[in-house]
């Protein structure tokens, strides 16, 4: 009851002052201590502690260099050392910003000074602006020019503009002096990836592995010595009218990570990364950030090619000069060196060449992955691998809806070692196989993968018949 009688008085006092509440010194930013949250999906969560000068009563507090990009209504403020003290009576979000564009629009219908050059001397002419759009039109005298050489000189800032984005709030509080506050928002125009690196050994059975952070600041506003946490997973954004809620779980979310002392954790349904120093974020800045130690892990090359669901379905002469994918593949567990929840980014593979120079093998991406999956990356084409594939019979067994075919793959290795090419045909209904030269393994409910074992400078065929229900 009491803080309800407060909190009329105060708004008594308010509409008493009106327009006319005073502005005090504002926020203190060489005590300004930043956190920062970057979600994957241009989200970012700040929370910016500084102090301010309280004054007693009603009285108006700028706060300066928030993000351009801002969700105003995410917007929580909070003092730290007298909670109940200090009442938000009212909220504005300032981004009428000091441009020349916008103090020149600011002065359209008034005259203004022009420096001009005349028998190359300076002269200041009166012109009345009429126009700033696609340009400057000025009235001199009796004649309309436009675009004029020379520079214009404003007698003095017209208007409310701000240099910097600003929060503007109506406060009321029970005492003055020093008070340390945290405002928290949300905000557009901050993203992270991962980016990795691989270095294959000269077999191909193990790769030093390495992580980046790729973190892209188009906020709108510098974060000096922030403390950063990055937070991996795919987060839902709830509509516009319930982005309140949203912002308070995510707040949450991030204060409790607070707590924990490793710097990849998981909370929640996602996992979260928190750098243990701190480091100022640039706007316009793209930074790169260390995620994880180079470790030495095992893996192994896998050779595919793949067939197509309408292989099945019609009469068809065949394809030569077909390419045979490259794969290297890895399982994610400690036992393995890794054991690690790998955000989703972008991998590049290197191998040294015979003077140990690096060079690109291939690159691919990998999404979300957590530790004990298996990793499974896609390089290019095996350039000494040539496979053609030819339909040898086929026949509709009933209406439409009953096939059977069968198929000869020929694969030829160019390659001074053997290898093994595993053919997967992925399957349009229910099927069966008749008859086939190698044996087979059934991946899922509609696909089947042959394993064919191809000799150095040798070729291989693989042969089989299946009827297939659609």
């Amino acid at each position: 009851m009491k803080r309800t009688l407060r909190s009329l008085a105060l708004f008594a006092t308010v509409a008493a002052l009106g327009a006319g509440a005073a502005v005090v010194r504002g926020d203190d930013p060489p005590t300004r201590h930043v956190a920062v949250t970057v979600y994957n999906d241009d989200l970012g969560l700040v929370r910016d502690e500084r102090r301010i000068d309280l004054a007693a009563g009603v009285f108006t507090l700028p706060f300066r260099d928030v993000a351009a990009r801002i969700d105003p209504t995410s917007v929580a403020f909070r003092a730290l050392d007298h909670a109940g003290s200090v009442d938000v009576l009212e909220q504005n979000y300032e981004y009428d910003l000091l441009t020349p564009q916008a103090l020149m629009e600011k002065y359209v219908g008034e005259t203004v000074t022009l420096i001009m050059s005349v028998d190359g001397k300076e002269t200041a002419v009166a012109a009345k602006l009429l126009s700033v759009q696609n340009g400057t039109v000025y009235q001199i005298g009796d004649s309309i020019v436009l675009n004029p050489p020379g520079r214009v000189v404003l007698p003095d800032l017209k208007g409310d503009l701000k240099a910097t984005p600003t929060l503007v709030w109506t406060l009321a509080s029970d005492r003055a002096g020093d008070e340390p506050v945290e405002v928290s928002y949300l905000t557009g125009g901050l993203s992270w990836k991962a980016d990795y690196v691989a270095t294959l050994a000269e077999d191909d059975r193990t790769m030093e592995w390495g992580g980046w952070v790729t973190l892209n600041n188009q906020s709108g506003t510098t974060y000096p010595n922030a403390k950063l946490k990055l937070v991996a997973g795919d987060v839902h954004r709830a509509p516009r009218e319930e982005r309140e809620f949203a912002r308070r779980a995510l707040a949450e979310a991030a204060m409790a990570a607070d707590a924990a002392t490793f710097e990849e954790r998981t909370f929640f349904e996602y996992h979260l990364y928190d750098l243990p120093r701190p480091t100022t974020i640039k706007h316009n800045q793209t930074k790169q950030i260390r995620l994880m130690e180079t470790s030495r892990i095992g893996t192994r090359k896998r050779y595919v090619l793949a067939g197509s669901r309408w292989y099945w379905t019609q009469a068809y002469g065949g394809e030569k000069g077909l390419k045979v994918g490259v794969y290297q593949e890895f399982e994610n567990t400690r036992e393995n060196g890794l054991g690690a929840a790998l955000p989703a980014g972008t991998v590049r593979i290197y191998k040294a060449d015979a003077d140990g120079t690096l060079q690109l093998v291939g690159e691919d991406a990998i999404d979300h992955t957590p530790k004990d999956e298996t990793v499974r990356l896609q390089l290019g084409k095996a350039f000494d691998l040539v496979a053609e594939r030819r339909q040898t019979d086929f026949r509709v067994i009933s209406s439409g809806h009953l096939w059977e075919a069968a198929f000869e793959v020929v694969i030829r290795n160019h390659k001074d070692e053997d290898v093994t090419v595993r053919v997967i045909e992925p399957l349009p209904g229910d099927w069966r196989v008749l008859e086939k030269s190698h044996a087979y393994e059934k991946l899922d409910a509609f696909t089947v993968a042959f394993d064919v074992r191809v000799e150095a400078g040798g070729e291989a065929t693989l042969t089989y018949r299946m009827q297939v229900k659609h």
